[in-house]
C-alpha cells in the first residue's frame, strides 16, 4: 500500500508528470529540466525530491551539476505500472508535445550556457 500511494502522490502533479516523461530514456541535468519545466531552480528541486522519495527517480552529482534520471532497477510495481500510465493516456498530449520539441532544442545548448542563461554562473 505504501509504495502504491507514494507513487500516486509524487505523480498527481502536472510538472513531476512532465518531468518523469523528459526523463524517459535519458538523463538531464537540473537546469534543463529548470529551462524545461520554466520553474525555479528550488522548486524543480522539490519536484525532483518528491519523485526520488517515491523511487521513480535518482540523481547523481558530477561536480557542481545534479543529472536526474528515471529508476530502472529497484522501481516498485506500482510506480512502473504508474509511470507506464502516464506514458501511454499523454503520448498525444499536446503540452507533452510541446515539452518533447522544446526539450529537443534544450539539449542542444550546454548545461554550462544554461546555467549563465539561469544567473546560477558568474562566467
Amino acid at each position: 500500500m505504501r509504495h502504491f500511494l507514494s507513487a500516486m502522490k509524487a505523480l498527481a502533479d502536472e510538472n513531476r508528470v512532465r518531468a518523469v516523461l523528459a526523463l524517459d530514456g535519458r538523463e538531464l541535468c537540473v537546469c534543463q529540466l529548470v529551462e524545461l519545466l520554466r520553474l525555479a531552480p528550488s522548486t524543480v528541486s522539490k519536484h525532483m525530491a518528491v519523485l526520488k522519495q517515491a523511487g521513480i527517480a535518482g540523481c547523481r552529482k558530477d561536480g557542481r551539476w545534479m543529472h536526474y534520471r528515471l529508476v530502472s532497477e529497484g522501481l516498485s510495481p506500482a510506480a512502473a505500472d504508474a509511470v507506464a500510465l502516464a506514458r501511454k493516456w499523454l503520448s498525444k498530449d499536446a503540452r507533452i508535445a510541446d515539452d518533447a520539441r522544446r526539450l529537443k532544442r534544450i539539449l542542444q545548448i550546454s548545461p554550462e550556457e544554461l546555467c549563465k542563461r539561469q544567473g546560477k554562473c558568474k562566467a
